[in-house]
This record gives structure tokens, sequence and C-alpha cells, in this order.
């Protein structure tokens, strides 16, 4: 079989592990990198030449001047995108046609998906960042989304609104204050603007990569989230409504699977996640808020802060058979620093028995109790470090015994917010 230059990024817990930056700097020798899934949910900090960058849509090798694909299981803001764009130019980054590329099957977020968020979130408590991807998503199984093709043509796009507000309107006046006919007015002129900045931009994303990654081009593929958000392997129902898992690259790009060579998971040397769900490892004491202090854990696109606790290894050995995760990479292990003693959890308990995989059963996840061991914490300043060796005895011990009880070599480390901060292995 031939064996292509492709690489998915994949999150191993409940996403803000580290994939933007760990894209960025593998994209330095890459041609094509690709989101194929989520849509301005994700929020992946970059910090470059100093500065911080946040990209919610567009792919972090945008920041080296890499060409960037967003594919059919994207589900894009036309708003959000031109406003991402805009971003990227003021900061000295033009993004063209020549250098984005956006499916035309992918499917466009609308004014009502978001209120329809807003109408969910009050009586689920999900959690989510109400920027309706999870409405646009449901709309896409329900057959009745509107695609960036549909968006582009003004009779085909008037007419599957007027369906859409059809049946989501009478939903929606129960809880927001706006009429029918001014939500129609807002997005129709919403669509004169985007239709046409989207235009230019737009192609046939699959028939794209297959020729470049035939051609022997390196391609790297972004998940947004994380694989416990997936929505058939996370934590469900506290999820994201799309597969950040490998197995949405191929549904998310239309690529065959055989065209997916190597699998990098990427963990967070502790766990976070954002909103609600169960959370064996969170840490309830107030040394939660000395790790999120000193780990910046606020989230990247609402700035809430994120929950935090000890690394799981339960979750992680799921997302590696889940993924087929060939390795890993550990990001944030310097902030750590000053804790101890650190705590890995290798098992969940509950009534009696042990459990070394993740339960599906909703109620265990949320009252299984984590078997931990303990480890000897460092008080060493680790961001100057560039050669494994030299890293402190006791972050090597922290290390072997994460690649002991997850099965794993790690292979890159992360030890600061810019790209430089990085050790190879």
């Amino acid at each position: 079989m031939k064996n292509y230059n492709t690489i998915a990024i994949i999150g191993t817990q409940w996403g803000d592990e580290g994939k933007g930056k760990v894209v960025h700097y593998l994209s330095r020798n890459a041609d094509y990198i690709v989101r194929y899934q989520g849509g301005n949910n994700a929020g992946h900090t970059v910090v470059f030449d100093n500065k911080e960058y946040v990209l919610h849509l567009i792919p972090s090798g945008v920041l080296e001047h890499k060409k960037c694909v967003i594919a059919n299981g994207v589900v894009v803001d036309p708003e959000a995108l031109y406003n991402e764009i805009q971003f990227l130019s003021s900061k000295g980054y033009n993004v063209t046609p020549e250098n984005l590329f956006i499916s035309d099957h992918a499917h466009i977020i609308l004014s009502y998906h978001k209120y329809l968020d807003l109408v969910r979130e009050k009586t689920q408590k999900i959690g989510t960042t109400q920027r309706g991807i999870g409405p646009c998503y449901a709309d896409k199984y329900s057959r009745t989304g509107i695609r960036v093709c549909d968006y582009l043509e003004e009779d085909t796009f008037l007419t599957l609104l007027k369906k859409n507000l059809d049946e989501k309107y009478p939903l929606i006046k129960n809880f927001v204050p706006i009429s029918r006919k001014e939500l129609e007015k807002q997005i129709i002129k919403q669509h004169k603007i985007y239709s046409k900045f989207l235009k230019p931009f737009v192609v046939n994303t699959t028939n794209l990569l297959i020729d470049v990654i035939e051609k022997g081009d390196t391609v790297i593929f972004e998940s947004a989230q994380g694989t416990m958000l997936d929505v058939d392997f996370g934590s469900y129902p506290y999820v994201t409504s799309s597969n950040p898992t490998v197995g949405g690259i191929s549904i998310g790009t239309g690529l065959p699977p055989k065209y997916i060579t190597k699998v990098i998971g990427i963990a967070k040397a502790y766990t976070t996640r954002v909103g609600e769900g169960p959370f064996p490892t969170e840490i309830k004491s107030k040394l939660q808020e000395i790790i999120r202090r000193q780990g910046s854990e606020y989230g990247a696109t609402t700035g809430r802060p994120r929950r935090c606790g000890w690394f799981d290894c339960v979750v992680v050995r799921h997302a590696i058979k889940i993924n087929s995760i060939d390795e890993l990479v550990l990001t944030k292990l310097d902030c750590l620093k000053g804790i101890n003693p650190l705590k890995i959890c290798i098992a969940y308990k509950y009534k009696g028995r042990l459990y070394y995989d993740f339960p599906s059963s909703r109620k265990i996840q949320s009252l299984v109790k984590p078997v931990y061991i303990n480890t000897a914490g460092f008080n060493e300043d680790l961001t100057g470090i560039a050669d494994y060796d030299k890293l402190p005895n006791n972050v090597k011990k922290y290390v072997q015994l994460v690649e002991r009880y997850c099965g794993k070599k790690i292979k890159m480390f992360s030890l600061g917010r810019e790209r430089d901060k990085t050790i190879l292995r």
C-alpha cells in the first residue's frame, strides 16, 4: 500500500489540549492544513513572534502561510469567517482564494441556529458555546440544512430559508423577542454581503485533497475539540455535535481511510473541560484554582474558566483505542510546577468494581471514583529546557508513568505557549 504524507492531529481529552500550537509547529513542513469538523465553537490559541492569535475556523497553518482547507464536515458561520479573515489581514496575514479553500458541501450557520442554541441551552444546560453549531448539525441530519453551494444560489437559498423559518420560527418566538419579518430581513441582508464574499473561496475540496495527496504533498488534519467531546464516543450528552475523532476525517473530508497515514494524539499534562458534564478527576480543592491560574485555563472561544483535574489515563487510553493513535504529545508540563504530589488516575472504581475503560453509562460516569497513583512533583522552571534528557528527574518519572499507563510513547513536549518552547524526543 502506498504511504501518503498525511498526519491527523487529535485531541485525547475534552478539548483545549494545545492542538493549535502543535499544528502550527508541524505545519512548517506541510503543504495543506485541513479542518474537517466543528465550527467557530473551536478556539485554537497560537503564540507566535510574541503575539497571540486565537483562530476559530481557519486552520493554524495560516500563520505559516500554508494552504488551508475548510472541508465539508465543518459548519461555517459566514460572518465569523469574514471577521476572522479581517483579523488575520490586520496582523499581516492575507487570506485569499489562493490559500483558503472552502467546501461547497459545508453547511451554513444562520441567525436562527444561534437562537435555537439559546433556546436549547435554557432547557437542557449542556454547556454549549451558543454559536449555533448543534442546531446547524441537526438541520444537516434532518435534511433541512443549507449548504455553501445552496447559499451561493440566491433562488435556492430563499426557497430553503422560507421552509426553515416556517418550521423554526414558531419555537423561536416563544423565547426571543424578534418578529419573523425582522429575522428574515436580517438573514437576507447578511446573505447579500456574505454570499459574494464566500464565492471565490468555494471549491470541491474532496477532489482537491485527493489530487494533492496523490501528488505527494504533506497534509495535516486539524481536529477541533477532543475525543471526549465526540458525539458518538465522548461523555454523551455533554459533547459537541460532530466527530473530532480520526473517523470523522473520512466523513468530514470525503477522503477514503487509506489516505490517513499517521495519527498523533495531543494530551495535556493534567485534564480540563469547559461546561457541564462528568469529570472524574476534577480537583475539588483550592488546588484547582492554582492550576487554572498557572495554565491560564480560560476558554479561547467563550472566556469561561475551565474545570481542572488530574491526568486521566482512562480517558487517554480510550482516545488511543478509538483513534488508533501512533504517538502522543504532552503539553503544559511546565504548568504543574510547584504542585506536590502529582496524581495520575489509572482506573475508576464504582460499587467495588474497577473500570479500566471509560464507561458508556452516564450514571456510572458521574459516580465513579478515580484510582490514583502519586508521584513526586517538581519546583524547577522547565521553559528554557530544549533537551528531554535535561528535564528534572521527577518530570521524567511523571512522563514515564503516563507512558506506562497509557501504553504509548510521548514524542513531543510543550513547555510553554510559544512555538519554540518544544522538545522533540
